[in-house]
Parts: C-alpha cells; structure tokens; sequence
C-alpha cells in the first residue's frame, strides 16, 4: 500500500531501523500523515542512518548533528533542504528520545545554515502599465453568460487589479473587503473602501488594523465596478466589495486566475500573481519617494527589515540605470580586452 511506511518502494539510501519504522507508522496511521510527507521523512531518516554509521542512534548528541548537516551542506544540499531535513530529525527524537530514557532530542536547539534571501519578483513600471491598460478578451469565468455579466466581470477585474497596485494588498485582504463599513446584527464589517476618502481600512496579519490610500486610477476603477455590481451580486452578498458570478464573496482561487489570463493576454513575460502586484507597487513607490517607513506601514510589515527588501529591488533598478546612462559606467564583461 502506498501508505505504508514500510514500503520499500519509497526508500532511498540505507534501511531504517525499527524505531523509525514505527514513527512513520505512528504518523501514517495515527496522525494521517500524507503518504508524501511520510516519504520525504523517510528518505531524511536514512541520511541519519547514514550519517550515524556506528554510532548508535540513542547515542547522536547535538555535536553529531551539527557535523552531519555540516557534511550535507558541505556535499552540497540546499539550506531549505537542510531546515527539512533537521526538522525531520527532530521530530523522530522528540517521539522516541523519552521512550528510550535520552536525556534530551539531539537535534533541538540545533539550527541549520540560513537560507539566502530571495528578491520577490517585480514587474517593471511599463510591464504593470500594460497590464492594468490591457482590454481583455471575454473572461472565461463568464463564457456563455450574457454580455452585461461579461462586462461587469471586465470591471469588477480592472478594480481588483488597479487596486491590488495601488493599495499593496494582500490577496486575503482584498478578497475581505466590504463596499462600506457595515454593522448590523450578527455581522459587523472587518475590511471596508472608503471611496469618498479613498482609503481602504484593512484588518491584515496579526489582527492589526491599517487605513492605505486607493490612487486617483484605482477609484475610478471601483466607482465602475460599484455600478455594475448589482448585476452580480443581485441576491447575493450584501457586504463584499467583489462578488463571483453566485454573488458571493469571490474567491482566492478567482482572483489568481483572472490576474494569470489577464497578465498571459497582455503579454506579460512572467506568471502574474497577486502577490507580484504587490511587490510592484513596493518597489515603484520606493522608486519615487524612497520612503521606507512610509512602505512599510502601507505593506503592513510588521517590522521593517522585512520592508527593507525592496530596497534590493530599488538598487538593481537603479544600478541597471546608472549603467546605461553613465558615460564610464560600463562593467567590461570577464576576460573581454578593451
């Protein structure tokens, strides 16, 4: 069966001893472990047996294990692959250390090589432009629907996008926005527009509350939407800013498809999700104001060097400039003669 953990099929390196075998039977079968969670640990526990050799498992110290991922890493396996791996054998001592009298899990306390950060993907300013000015074909969300639901969804699209570039949003901040502030028995309003200040009031991670300005474009955009709205949400939810074609909230699901075939129509070089709007709009903004705590409080980041990555971003953007315009700026390429 595939499920089961003593299924050689899935085994790679040495045989895992009897204890591993029954931590992986335990998570299977006990704790409905996903039969392809069970193989990755069962091919992090035979690097363990491996590694360990003669030492006997009860016996593996931290010393042990900082010399193990130390040799993994040193062979040439990534840091994320490390974390995994180190989380795999803490997770097995966590279960088997005090059934065997170890005074402690080995590989707590433990920590892998960090991981490098990388650059989350930006579009340029022009890329973006071509987006949100792209007049798209006829929405597959709404293909046998009538035209004035093909072109209310046309609208309800534009908005979320311009949106999504104006405010920086998160996809679950989006998807959760009310048209206004509303309270009512049983319901009360925790994201809303508020058009006439153009702003938007977002309950983000953390349940820390945020107010972002909604651009000039961005407003006229939903303003558009609002009107045709009733179109869709016509017995629907009474709340939501944007309804699917039941008239419900939309979903995630929705939103990250629309913004892929829009992105694809338009040309795009690169799969377009939310989250790349949102990283556009923090590096464009740094571009123009270089405002990091300004960025960081629109973002939502709860401290800032997570923000600080865009300043990255930012200085790829400029380097890239410096070098075309400056006259003496040019990098001679390794090993080419002047």
């Amino acid at each position: 069966m595939a499920d089961d953990p003593h299924s050689g099929s899935e085994a790679t390196g040495p045989a895992l001893v009897r204890p591993m075998l029954e931590w992986l039977e335990h998570l299977g079968s006990g704790r409905r472990y996903s039969p392809h969670t069970l193989a990755a640990y069962r091919r992090d526990l035979a690097h363990l047996v491996e590694l360990a050799d003669d030492v006997p498992l009860e016996r593996v110290s931290q010393g042990h294990v900082r010399r193990y991922l130390g040799q993994l890493h040193a062979q040439g396996m990534s840091p994320r692959s490390l974390a995994r791996l180190l989380a795999s054998w803490r997770g097995f001592y966590q279960w088997w250390a005090p059934r065997v009298g170890m005074p402690g899990n080995p590989a707590a306390g433990v920590r892998g090589p960090k991981a490098p950060r990388g650059l989350p993907k930006a579009l340029s300013v022009d890329q973006t432009q071509a987006l949100l000015d792209h007049t798209p074909p006829v929405a597959a969300e709404v293909t046998g629907q009538n035209a004035e639901q093909r072109h209310a969804v046309e609208l309800r699209d534009t908005a979320m996008f311009e949106l999504f570039y104006s405010s920086g949003l998160r996809l679950s901040e989006l998807v959760g926005l009310d048209t206004a502030y509303a309270r009512e028995p049983g319901y009360e309003s925790s994201s809303w527009l508020d058009l006439a200040e153009a702003e938007v009031s977002v309950l983000g991670k953390g349940s820390k509350r945020r107010i972002v300005p909604v651009g000039s474009r961005a407003c006229e955009a939903l303003r558009a939407w609002l009107d045709a709205r009733p179109v869709l949400a016509a017995g629907g939810d009474a709340h939501a800013l944007f309804v699917g074609l039941r008239g419900r909230r939309i979903s995630a699901r929705v939103v990250q498809a629309q913004l892929a075939r829009r992105g694809q129509a338009a040309g795009v070089p690169t799969h377009v999700h939310p989250h790349v709007l949102r990283h556009s709009f923090a590096s464009h903004v740094l571009q123009s104001a270089e405002d990091l705590r300004a960025v960081q409080e629109m973002l939502g980041h709860a401290s800032i060097s997570t923000t600080q990555i865009y300043t990255r971003l930012d200085f790829q953007h400029l380097a890239k400039v410096y070098d075309k315009a400056h006259p003496r700026a040019a990098r001679k390429e390794p090993g080419k003669k002047e």
